[in-house]
């Protein structure tokens, strides 16, 4: 479906949380592993603004309907991050920016030449870096939605349910404007094509996973994708990269969650994995 920028302006947000009971998961706490998830998330939420930085030095500025969606990407993406910190708030958790602050300050060397590789990568390789953006845009969206949807069915928590599921109706919008931009500049374009693929084959990783420990990633990806419910959801997602141009048969997120499926005990503990298991 593609995302009318207009319509989305109109509409677009902080996600509604007026009316969330964010007391009852003091009375009703969510399990260790749900929590587990959901600092993962908050994190990876509060980070957007970051990747919002890298995209801007690339061609993507000089088009004023993407940079119309950036701007209302990012804030409502720093809404989900503030959303769920009122979750993680209300179980005592550390969340917001005394949580977000010592992450960033963490980062190192990658984190602070991460613009000026975009920037450099862009100007060599011109129009066709773009299409890898919004490819792997979507790839990540479909990506998020999936695992929040995940974490609703194996959290079964009402509360926390209702709010994944306004976050999800807009990352649904997110997934429209990333999936079209994608197909778009894919279509007719053998050189995006083929740079493209090689990116996603070389690089991909499940998002977060330039923000996260090893041991956070592996272990979002075996507790949310990890059983039988998990990998359908991941091949329906590897079933939608297959439909754009040039990207049939990477099982990006088949092989992610594969990845972990046989992996010891220490990754499906839902306390943070000690350090022999990173």
């Amino acid at each position: 479906m593609q995302l009318d920028i207009e319509t989305y302006k109109r509409h677009a947000g902080r996600v509604s949380v007026q009316d969330i009971d964010f007391d009852a998961f003091r009375t009703s706490p969510l399990d260790l592993a749900s929590l587990r998830c959901l600092r993962y998330m908050h994190d990876v939420e509060h980070h957007t603004v970051c990747y919002l930085r890298d995209l801007l030095v690339t061609p993507a500025h000089r088009d004023p309907e993407m940079t119309a969606f950036l701007t209302m990407w990012t804030f409502e993406e720093f809404w989900h991050g503030e959303a769920i910190a009122a979750v993680l708030a209300a179980h005592d958790e550390p969340a917001g920016s005394p949580r977000i602050a010592p992450l960033r300050a963490a980062l190192g060397w990658k984190d602070r030449i991460a613009p000026m590789v975009h920037g450099l990568g862009s100007a060599l390789v011109g129009a066709s870096y773009t299409a890898v953006h919004m490819t792997w845009g979507a790839v990540n969206e479909w990506t998020t939605q999936a695992g929040y949807s995940r974490l609703a069915a194996r959290a079964q928590h009402p509360v926390l349910n209702e709010l994944l599921r306004r976050i999800m109706r807009q990352e649904g919008r997110h997934i429209d404007f990333y999936a079209t931009q994608a197909e778009r500049r894919l279509e007719h374009d053998r050189r995006a094509q083929r740079l493209t693929r090689f990116a996603l084959r070389r690089l991909w990783k499940p998002v977060g996973s330039d923000v996260m420990s090893p041991s956070e990633v592996r272990f979002m990806v075996h507790h949310l994708f990890g059983d039988a419910s998990g990998t359908d959801t991941a091949e329906r997602i590897d079933r939608r990269i297959d439909r754009l141009p040039g990207l049939a048969g990477l099982r990006l997120c088949t092989t992610a969650a594969g990845h972990t499926a046989h992996r010891g005990p220490c990754w499906a503990s839902a306390s943070p994995a000690p350090d022999a298991c990173r």
